[in-house]
């Protein structure tokens, strides 16, 4: 598999420079140093995006700033009036515009839950048994899926990808960046990260199974059945320990253990390889997660969260982060009841890491934004805000090296947008995933996956002015 990211320049980078003898010349000293991984291809062309406002997000916002990429990465930043891009240089003019990071939905499933909602390629949830953890979300995931065109029209350009929510481990998540023509293609690939498992509690497995006269019926039953996995798991372990260790001892007529694939990725949670992205609305039902989490330490990002205002507290003493999600109208179901606009605003004062997904298509991916400015209009910061939208939901995802911040060295995920990011003017303009643009408003054909989705041919806004 390939991550074209993952191959190309890393490394610190470059910081604002000066002048164009010495971007090129300290260009040259680290490509030496090998602090910054020459280019796959000698000769990758720079580009350089200039003027625009930058949200760098770690380092502060730019008034007038520019970016370089090469090679996919970001090989420096910094104010327009002290970077020159060099000879030879493609060279945007971004006044006018404010760029910020890709923006990061830690809980999705386009591709997986495709457009239209029809059954022949809806495959977001296994409901035949309560425990999936063999499953990989990765062998259904479309890259096809209008969904993906429609998410990147609104900026998103990496995703968690994941099973749904019927059972009370659901298959392993699929951490990706939405370009690509294959799923090899857009899986992102770091050593020690395998990805996320899905785990739910609460109303959804109860009615997936109760209903059908199986387990679980009720709250007792999901978590006795998670507890009953990771303690199978925890022997698992000791199996192989104990065959391994008397292999290394000489010893000879010995039962290999079996290989068991639905145990093995519930080891990797166990090691710290792969982040349980848990599901869960109520609070009791939060508690419960975290006495899961505490009791076998795995790493845990809660997701949903609709009841988290009411134990905040007990949320920021386990230091577990909060994937959430903001909407206007909220209900389908009694557990959410109690989610209110402000969730985001309380959990930020409790001091919790918050993060916004989409749970596309529950809300539309292209309005991310729109979620996080809800956010803000109910108190909480726009500082806060945008860390959520990006660096914060990256470093749930093990990503933060990565993504989620305009640094020398990241990969070049950049959003261009038409003005302030909360305002409900602002239209994003153009989206970059690795260095390449997967997004133009002004092209017709991605202009209608941002005014009304993949079904509406030619029916969207032409008049000039037109928003």
């Amino acid at each position: 598999m390939t991550d074209r990211g993952h191959r190309r320049s890393r490394g610190a980078g470059l910081r604002a420079l000066r002048s164009p003898r010495s971007l090129g010349a300290a260009l040259a000293a680290f490509l030496a140093l090998g602090r910054v991984s020459a280019p796959q291809e000698p000769e990758a062309p720079l580009l350089a995006l200039r003027g625009a406002r930058v949200i760098t997000i770690a380092r502060g916002t730019l008034e007038e700033g520019t970016i370089l990429v090469q090679g996919g990465k970001i090989v420096a930043v910094g104010a327009s009036a002290e970077i020159e891009p060099p000879a030879g240089a493609t060279v945007r003019d971004m006044r006018g515009r404010v760029i910020m990071p890709g923006i990061v939905d830690t809980h999705s499933h386009v591709g997986i839950s495709p457009r239209p909602d029809v059954e022949a390629h809806a495959d977001g949830n296994e409901a035949t048994d309560p425990i999936q953890s063999g499953l990989r979300a990765l062998d259904a995931i479309w890259p096809g899926d209008p969904g993906i065109r429609m998410a990147v029209a609104g900026g998103v350009t990496t995703a968690n990808i994941m099973p749904g929510s019927a059972n009370v481990m659901g298959g392993q998540t699929a951490y990706v960046k939405l370009r690509g023509k294959t799923i090899e293609e857009m899986l992102i690939h770091k050593e020690g990260v395998q990805g996320g498992m899905k785990m739910a509690n609460g109303e959804n497995p109860k009615r997936s199974h109760g209903p059908r006269g199986r387990a679980p019926a009720t709250r007792m039953k999901v978590a006795a059945l998670q507890r009953s996995i990771f303690i199978k798991a925890q022997d698992y372990v000791r199996a192989w320990e104990t065959y391994e260790r008397a292999v290394g001892e000489g010893k000879t007529g010995l039962q290999r253990p079996d290989r068991n694939l639905d145990l093995e990725p519930v080891v990797e949670i166990l090691k710290g390889q792969r982040t349980v992205h848990f599901h869960t609305h109520r609070a009791d039902d939060i508690l419960t997660a975290l006495r899961l989490a505490d009791e076998f330490g795995f790493k845990i990002v809660l997701q949903h969260v609709s009841e988290g205002h009411l134990v905040a507290e007990e949320i920021a003493r386990r230091n577990a982060p909060c994937s959430i999600i903001v909407t206007e109208s909220p209900g389908g179901k009694l557990e959410a009841v109690q989610l209110r606009m402000d969730n985001a605003a309380a959990l930020e004062r409790a001091g919790v890491k918050v993060a916004f997904h989409s749970d596309d298509n529950v809300v539309n991916s292209r309005f991310l934004l729109r979620e996080a400015a809800l956010a803000v209009r109910a108190g909480m910061s726009e500082q806060g805000a945008l860390r959520a939208l990006t660096l914060h939901a990256a470093e749930m995802m093990d990503l933060a090296d990565r993504i989620g911040s305009i640094e020398p060295g990241k990969d070049a995920d950049l959003v261009v947008l038409s003005g302030p990011p909360f305002s409900v003017r602002t239209q994003v303009l153009e989206t970059y995933i690795d260095g390449e643009q997967v997004f133009d408003r002004a092209r017709p054909a991605d202009r209608r996956f941002a005014t009304g989705g993949f079904d509406v041919g030619e029916r969207y806004p032409t008049l000039e002015g037109a928003p």
